[in-house]
């Protein structure tokens, strides 16, 4: 099923779609987490990351609860913006050799995803509350606020615990 095609024939299966996107999404994020909290050296930031990743794995499991609350088997479909994202950020990350420097383009880029899915999840509640699916609603609002908060831990990390300030002395 790809978005706007043919298999897209309902809102039904226009949440569905959704649904399976940031499922897809979320298991991309639990396995490229791994490799920003490695080359992070901001102490707060790699502390901030791992617990992100295990958010994340909470987030995957009330997706499973959503599917099922749907009838429907957990899967993912591929999504083109959070491959882009996630592979930006590693070549992003391959070409910075200053840690402080790279430390703020992990903020960045980690709010990058945090941003789409902010954007993935606010649509599906909509959707989800319009087509009447109450009981999946909570499971992705909870998703939605621990994104909002993982976003607003990242700008403290970057303004109040110096990540942008370091970056920017770097030589």
């Amino acid at each position: 099923m790809g978005l706007f095609t043919k298999d897209i024939k309902t809102m039904d299966d226009l949440l569905l779609h959704g649904v399976q996107d940031i499922y897809y999404a979320e298991q991309q994020i639990m396995k490229a987490l791994p490799k920003m909290i490695d080359l992070a050296t901001n102490r707060d930031l790699a502390t901030g990351l791992r617990s992100h990743l295990e958010e994340t794995q909470k987030q995957v499991e009330r997706l499973q609860k959503v599917f099922a609350k749907l009838g429907k088997e957990p899967s993912g479909t591929q999504c083109p913006a959070i491959d882009g994202i996630i592979k930006e950020a590693n070549e992003t990350a391959g070409e910075i050799e200053d840690k402080a420097v790279l430390d703020a383009a992990i903020v960045a880029n980690s709010q990058a995803v945090e941003h789409y899915e902010m954007c993935r999840y606010g649509t599906l509640i909509a959707w989800a509350e319009e087509l009447g699916h109450q009981d999946i609603v909570r499971f992705l609002t909870t998703n939605l606020n621990e994104e909002k908060a993982a976003n607003t831990k990242l700008n403290t990390i970057a303004l109040r615990k110096d990540v942008n300030k370091k970056a920017s002395t770097a030589a």
